[in-house]
């Protein structure tokens, strides 16, 4: 897929910077109580882990910045009005999006995807009218409910397809990520609804129940934040901004968005303007979120933001129960009036889904020779999610359910940085339904919604490593996983 970087070189940017950031640290003498980093091979797979993968790319493998609503960011259409600004219509969009996409090297045994986009169904096209409201649920999830990321923001016909399957698939749910940016990006109050409305309103027509992923603040709100380079994004400067577009979001879809996610791992520096992780200012975010949401929507959900399973511990990257642990602390340990579910990242890395955190711990052929202490290297299990849940207990919030929001299991051949975890498809296909069966047996009644990575992006290819994280090939065809999730009992 092309974007306005080289994913290979923005590795490279972050693999130095990483490295030379460790080695400062540790010259500098560090705290006694943070983690030693590990070796840069390793810092580099934890901290891009499970959408601290460069699949999250803050939305640059989501929305195509060519079509972004920003400066500049649409300068086909800007010329072809005589200098005005206008939004592309889907037309100009899709005859844009068929000279850019290029077959995709593929994994051996998968299929090519097409060279054009399908023609997108009839009455696809976004309305005046949107379709009737969606039914009022319980705020209580049941244990578990099934959901999976899609990549529909700027194909259409991308996002109906991947719908219908996930419905035939049995599934209930679909995340997918709504970049503030590409909503507001060009100033503030001027707002492009055009792709939102195309996803939310064929959720609704579908019956499926939406994610929404909430963050990538536009260069006007948080100027320096976004670098490409770097997959780097960050909150706004001003917080008001912040909820004046989540008041404009959500005051829009209004009983059409089951639940928000409150940004992404702001675990990771990359993910907050490059700075610190710091739980106390998430906090804050998170509670101005809450409140915002449900004075306009009681109905909805809000979940806090996935973190990355990481043993790394420095000015780049934070362990994600060091971040719950402060975060609660900054909420008083009351979560009420910030997050009606707490959410998880839950990477599967090399081990069985069953397999117990502890264990994993003490196995180096399962934590890559990771240094890190042996409690640190938990985080290498699935079943890691239980730490988290104890640590609720803990803080006095055990009637709050946990929304696993990125989780499964990579078959890359590729890249280093993966492939050391990686299994087969058909082993990828068994462990996946194991995970789920498992959190039903053993995670009811705190288990609410279960999100898995993902129905592939139309233009991924088998040189990028989020290419092996799916469970269908680029052009919708089924792998393994689909397969055996579709027949799995719900």
């Amino acid at each position: 897929m092309q974007t306005m970087f080289s994913p290979t070189r923005a590795r490279v940017i972050f693999y130095v910077c990483l490295a030379a950031a460790c080695a400062l640290f540790v010259a500098c003498g560090g705290a006694a109580n943070q983690l030693p980093t590990p070796n840069a091979d390793q810092s580099l797979a934890q901290t891009m882990i499970a959408q601290g993968t460069s699949a999250s790319y803050l939305g640059t493998k989501v929305a195509r910045p060519e079509f972004t609503n920003t400066p500049g960011g649409d300068q086909a259409a800007t010329e072809e009005s005589g200098g005005a600004k206008v939004n592309p219509t889907r037309a100009a969009r899709q005859t844009r999006v068929a000279a850019q996409t290029k077959p995709a090297p593929q994994a051996k045994a998968t299929k090519p995807p097409a060279e054009q986009p399908t023609e997108p169904p009839e009455g696809f096209e976004p309305t005046a009218t949107p379709p009737a409201l969606p039914a009022k649920k319980s705020a209580h999830l049941n244990s578990p409910e099934y959901s999976i990321q899609i990549f529909g923001w700027y194909r259409p016909e991308i996002a109906d397809r991947d719908m219908k399957e996930i419905k035939e698939m049995g599934f209930g749910w679909v995340k997918q990520q709504f970049a503030w940016r590409d909503i507001e990006g060009a100033e503030k109050g001027a707002f492009d609804w055009s792709r939102a409305d195309e996803v939310v309103y064929r959720a609704n027509i579908e019956g499926l129940d939406l994610l929404a992923r909430m963050d990538n603040a536009p260069d006007w709100a948080a100027p320096g934040c976004f670098d490409p380079s770097q997959s780097a994004m960050g909150p706004a400067r001003n917080l008001k901004d912040w909820t004046d577009f989540l008041t404009a979001f959500v005051t829009r879809y209004k009983g059409r968005v089951r639940a928000y996610q409150i940004w992404n791992e702001p675990n990771l520096a990359r993910e907050w303007c490059k700075r610190p992780p710091n739980p106390e200012e998430y906090a804050r975010l998170l509670k101005a979120s809450y409140q915002t949401i449900k004075s306009i929507d009681p109905n909805a959900l809000v979940i806090s933001a996935g973190l990355t399973p990481t043993t790394a511990d420095f000015d780049q990257a934070m362990p994600d129960m060091k971040f719950f642990g402060r975060m609660y602390d900054a909420m008083g340990n009351n979560s009420d009036g910030y997050f009606d579910l707490l959410g998880v990242h839950a990477a599967g890395f090399k081990a069985d889904p069953e397999a117990d955190p502890g264990v994993v711990a003490q196995d180096a052929a399962l934590t890559n020779n990771d240094p890190s202490p042996t409690e640190a290297k938990r985080i290498y299990s699935f079943r890691h999610v239980e730490d988290v849940r104890k640590l609720m207990q803990e803080r006095g919030d055990a009637d709050k359910q946990i929304a696993i929001l990125e989780f499964g299991w990579t078959s890359d051949q590729v890249n280093p940085a993966y492939s050391w975890f990686r299994v087969s498809e058909e082993e990828k296909a068994n462990r996946i339904v194991r995970a789920f069966q498992y959190a039903k047996e053993n995670w009811s009644p705190w288990i609410g919604v279960m999100s898995l990575i993902y129905m592939a992006n139309a233009d991924w290819s088998g040189n990028e490593e989020q290419f092996w994280w799916a469970i269908t090939n680029p052009d919708g065809s089924p792998r393994p996983a689909y397969n055996a999730l579709k027949a799995m009992p719900k």
